[in-house]
């Protein structure tokens, strides 16, 4: 009888054993990816461009491909510099705080290099992030605008 508990148990601990290494742990970076992702929405809504700047690396590209009536696509396209002074104007402070949408989803990480989502009141952002200097920050953005209701 204490043969067979015996083999149980271990039986046991081995599926727990083996079940916990198949659940990725927490990336070490996790929390600074996502707080950089969250200093750029945030600010963005706060108007607050220090913390846009803080988020963002100084060559930044920000993209969106705008199809226009002839089909016809272009390349819309913003700097580092023009989305921290958007920010300093005032950027998205008229957006109703009940509409400030700011989900983040870490969808990689490897090394130094991150990709994030980021679901926003108007929009979807695609972050690539780069750690830059021992801090993560923005380098590349590709967005496109969610359809009007």
């Amino acid at each position: 009888m204490k043969a067979i508990r015996l083999g149980l148990v271990l039986t046991l601990l081995t599926f727990a054993s083996v079940a916990s290494a198949q659940t990725p742990a927490p990336n070490a970076n996790d929390a600074a990816i996502k707080q950089t992702a969250l200093d750029y929405i945030e600010g963005w809504y706060e108007g607050n461009a220090e913390r846009m700047e803080r988020a963002l690396h100084p060559e930044l590209a920000k993209r969106i491909v705008r199809t226009n009536a002839q089909n016809q696509s272009q390349l819309g396209q913003m700097s580092a510099m023009s989305l921290v002074l958007g920010t300093r104007r005032g950027g998205g402070k008229d957006t109703p705080k009940e509409r400030q949408q700011k989900d983040v989803t870490i969808l990689d990480v490897y090394e130094n290099a991150a990709s994030v989502k980021i679901v926003a009141s108007d929009w979807i952002d695609y972050l690539h992030m780069a750690k830059f200097n021992g801090r993560w920050v923005i380098v590349n953005v590709l967005w496109e605008l969610k359809p009007k209701p």
